[in-house]
Formats: C-alpha cells, structure tokens, sequence
C-alpha cells in the first residue's frame, strides 16, 4: 500500500508555513537574480500572502538607482523577471500552501532595497489554520 499524502495544513502551522514560504522566496531570488535578501518575511492573511524582502538590490542596481531612469529600469526588469517566472512561483506557493494562486502583485523600493510580493489565493488559508 502507498503512503497517505499529507496535506501542507496538516504537517505545518501557520507560522512554519509562513517560514517555509520566506525560505522559498529567499531560494528563487538567489537562483534568478545571483543572490537572496538580507531578510525575509511571510504573512498570510485571509486569502492573501504577503512576503517582504529586505536587501534585495544588487550591487549594479544600487548605482542604477541614483537617478530616475535607473529606478524605472530597476522596476521594469525585476517586475518581467517575476512575471516570467510566475509558473514556478505559482506550483511552489501551491506546494507549500495547498491553495491555487488567483494573481501576483509586485513592487520594490530603490530607496530602501525592500520588495514586496503579494499573492492572492483562490481560497482564505488563514482560515484553514483556526
């Protein structure tokens, strides 16, 4: 007989979920920009995951961000980057999550090096956790 699959909720809370998911995202940006955040961090609520990454730019992008065609080419590379990859991104939230993603929203600050991904799921996961 074959293993019984258990489900994402039943092997993880909402704080270890919400770490696994920090941890992927940490994994994916040092796999398609050549290195991760300083930090990471994870919220769901409701049906939405909110990561907040923090040391996201790199070195070049640092000195691109000094004037304000730098900061737009900034924005558009890293928003095509995650649009492209949204695939992927969207099997490993399922992975994690157990719920299918309904849409991926993204934003970063040259100013602060922080990126914001917000994801809306089809379902409310918080819920599942009470």
């Amino acid at each position: 007989m074959g293993k019984k699959k258990i489900s994402p909720l039943q092997a993880m809370t909402k704080g270890q979920m919400e770490a696994e998911i920090s941890n992927a995202l940490i994994s994916f940006e040092k796999e398609h920009m050549g290195r991760g955040p300083v930090e990471a961090r994870t919220h769901i609520i409701q049906d939405i995951v909110m990561i907040r990454l923090k040391g996201v730019l790199t070195p070049a992008e640092t000195y691109l961000a000094k004037d304000d065609e730098g900061i737009h080419l900034i924005k558009q590379i890293r928003a095509k980057l995650l649009e492209t990859s949204r695939g992927l991104l969207e099997g490993m939230i399922t992975e994690i999550t157990g719920c299918l993603t309904r849409s991926f929203h993204t934003d970063i600050s040259t100013k602060t090096g922080e990126r914001f991904i917000i994801i809306t799921l089809t379902e409310d996961l918080e819920s599942k956790f009470s």
